[in-house]
């Protein structure tokens, strides 16, 4: 049997807190109600999403949020805590990376280049990496006791700590070596520096860019180079972070075989890394308050009052009594499966609920489950500010 995730003593005790995941499972609204929580108990907060519905961004009292951390407005200000929100902006994030690491004549050719536009945009990874830059430009600042993390949507919630490694591994590569040899031969042409075996790569990248994009391709790379070393310093000293004291993984999952599959691997992952796992969050479990009527004296209720044709709408209540008793029960054996097989991992559950988020109460009540179990009403208990180390 897990023991049960103490939230309120994670969000005290924590300066980062990063809620990672497969996508859709509630990462976003779980991080945003983990911010509001730690505010109200006292810490000076700012929580980054990863493309948060409008709902969810009205919820912490803006239109639209960005790449600037902006102060969530209707905090209850009475244990001396603030909240501040932004959204990753990726593209934004790398331009600030170019602008601060590389001299204003280069910075403006490699913002310019159509290469760098759609690496920047769309490369595989540059989210999950940006995300990381991001957290790291956060905590330097030194603005705020906790700061939470929402991780990209990923495919694979792995991707967020592979990043660095995927983006170090694309700098390396052989294919990057190559296309830097074009712009070190002093401007000559593209297909005259290249010995006979790379005339052969060359030519078929020739035939699908086209000789001009090509040249771009190499010139936007030899540009890059001198911040190479700067990528690799950087995601190496975020996440080294990551296995700091006062650093927190919470995974989130929903009582789903795929979603919960993710999570175990994700589990697995941190424990192989040596990553500080705080535990799991279990959104959207379904319960009953009347679980003391079976599903099946519920159904042989319904099938009763239909061969009486007595009261269809209480026969109608009663087999959908029976449904939500029945997914209430699945959702439990699945939970059962991921406590089995990892009975060292803290768990907490968060009610099925009736709608989206859609304001501050919402995020309150949802970090009322977090901290106190489904339908909870307990007040927040204010913890007192404190600065984290």
């Amino acid at each position: 049997m897990s023991a049960r995730l103490d939230v309120d003593r994670l969000l005290d005790q924590s300066s980062i807190i990063v809620c990672c995941g497969a996508g859709g499972v509630g990462k976003t609204t779980t991080s945003a109600a983990l911010a509001l929580r730690a505010a109200e108990r006292g810490r000076t907060e700012c929580v980054l999403t990863i493309d948060p519905a409008r709902p969810l961004a009205q919820a912490m009292g803006q239109t639209e949020l960005d790449n600037t951390p902006r102060t969530v407005a209707d905090v209850d200000p009475a244990a001396g805590g603030s909240l501040d929100a932004m959204m990753l902006d990726m593209k934004r994030t790398f331009d600030e990376i170019v602008l601060a690491h590389a001299d204003p004549q280069r910075a403006e050719q490699i913002l310019a280049n159509p290469f760098y536009v759609s690496l920047s945009s769309s490369f595989a990874g540059t989210q999950e990496y940006m995300a990381m830059e991001k957290l790291g430009q956060l905590r330097e600042l030194g603005t705020w006791d906790l700061i939470v993390v929402d991780t990209p949507p990923s495919r694979s919630a792995l991707d967020f700590l592979d990043a660095p490694q995927r983006l170090g591994r694309f700098l390396d590569g052989r294919m990057i070596r190559m296309l830097l040899a074009p712009a070190k031969a002093g401007g000559r042409g593209v297909m005259k520096v290249f010995s006979v075996g790379i005339n052969v790569f060359t030519s078929v990248l020739t035939r699908v860019l086209g000789a001009q994009a090509l040249k771009d391709l190499s010139l936007f790379v030899a540009s890059l180079e001198t911040m190479f070393g700067g990528f690799r310093e950087r995601a190496d000293h975020t996440y080294r972070l990551l296995k700091e004291d006062g650093t927190a993984f919470v995974v989130i999952a929903v009582p789903e075989r795929d979603a919960l599959r993710e999570a175990a691997y994700f589990v697995d992952r941190l424990a192989s890394e040596r990553m500080p796992l705080a535990g799991l969050v279990l959104n959207r479990v379904h319960t009953s308050a009347a679980s003391g009527l079976s599903v099946e004296r519920s159904l042989a209720a319904a099938e009763s009052l239909d061969k009486s044709g007595d009261s269809p709408l209480t026969a109608a209540v009663l087999r959908i009594h029976a449904e939500r008793l029945a997914t209430a029960a699945r959702d439990r054996r699945m939970a059962e499966r991921f406590t089995a097989s990892h009975p060292d991992v803290p768990v907490v559950q968060v009610a099925a609920q009736a709608s989206d988020v859609h304001d501050l109460a919402g995020l309150r009540r949802i970090g009322g489950e977090l901290a106190n179990g489904p339908e909870a009403t307990a007040p927040v208990r204010p913890a007192g500010k404190r600065r984290a180390g």
